[in-house]
């Protein structure tokens, strides 16, 4: 309810005198028409401001469970893209249609179960919790990580020492989201790694700082994270505010022939349309032939 909404409770009605006329106004007051029309009192407020919070608190809530989570960087493991500390908006109504991660988006992912074993969890406090359920902070006792994703499920993905990630058999430039000075992987060559449909592979962009999808290959999944634990794709830097910045994806992703179902498909295409001629031409020469006979 608006500040300053009417109250809706009407001041009594002069009663009628005796002889059903109604009485006048006193000599401070307005008459009109022989009666007299109260002006109704603005609430308080302070009698509005519990409601106000109310649906505010709602909304909030709203909106971090469908439509944004506002998240933490906790280390160094994305530079120099994210800085410890900064503070990042995850869109999460997406994934909500069915929206799967795409290859060079920086994405939140629960722990897919082994990642963050070692690392201690801080105990929030009241104030931490009540914030964190809300939306306004991000939470404490949840283990999600922040990675891009470099891989997705019917890619072949593969790094080999001194060369670079190659996805599909096409060579990633890594050189404008990696952290200055780091290789692609030498401190960790893998593959080549076929990911599973429905399942990513991440790494972070600092690469030799990362304890990414390289290092749990022993695990359940060899590496990948199913599409299940993402919570969904880090869309914008919000806070500090001299650190604002969107996170798009990086060129490198959107060059031609990186999609493995695309490039199948261009062989059976060309050998389809290779076909056709022919075929026509064969029914063409028998057609004519029965009818010539």
């Amino acid at each position: 309810m608006a500040v300053g909404a009417r109250s809706g409770h009407d001041e009594p009605e002069d009663r009628p005198t005796g002889d059903g006329v109604p009485a006048e106004a006193g000599s401070d007051g307005d008459s009109t028409g022989g009666g007299s029309t109260a002006v109704k009192k603005p609430r308080s407020f302070w009698k509005e401001l519990p409601l106000l919070i109310g649906i505010a608190l709602i909304l909030a809530l709203l909106i971090k469970t469908f439509l944004v989570q506002a998240f933490s960087i906790p280390s160094d493991s994305m530079q120099n893209t994210l800085q410890r500390g900064d503070r990042v908006l995850v869109d999460k109504l997406t994934p909500w249609f069915g929206s799967e991660p795409e290859r060079g988006e920086v994405v939140v992912f629960h722990d897919p179960g082994g990642w963050l074993e070692d690392t201690a969890t801080p105990e929030p406090n009241a104030v931490q919790k009540f914030l964190s359920f809300i939306g306004l902070m991000p939470s404490a006792e949840e283990k999600d990580l922040i990675k891009r994703v470099i891989a997705v499920g019917g890619d072949t993905v593969e790094c080999k020492k001194n060369g670079p990630v190659t996805v599909n058999g096409k060579a990633l430039d890594d050189k404008s989201f990696i952290f200055e000075g780091n290789s692609a992987c030498d401190d960790e060559p893998f593959g080549p790694i076929h990911v599973p449909e429905g399942r990513i592979w991440v790494m972070g962009d600092h690469r030799q700082n990362s304890l990414d999808s390289r290092y749990h290959q022993e695990l359940p999944g060899q590496g990948t994270v199913s599409t299940d634990e993402v919570v969904g794709r880090a869309v914008v830097i919000a806070w500090p505010v001299n650190r604002w910045a969107t996170l798009p994806v990086p060129s490198t992703f959107d060059q031609p022939g990186l999609n493995a179902a695309a490039a199948a498909a261009v062989p059976g295409a060309l050998g389809v349309a290779g076909a056709l001629p022919l075929v026509f031409w064969r029914r063409r020469r028998l057609t004519h032939g029965r009818t010539a006979g």
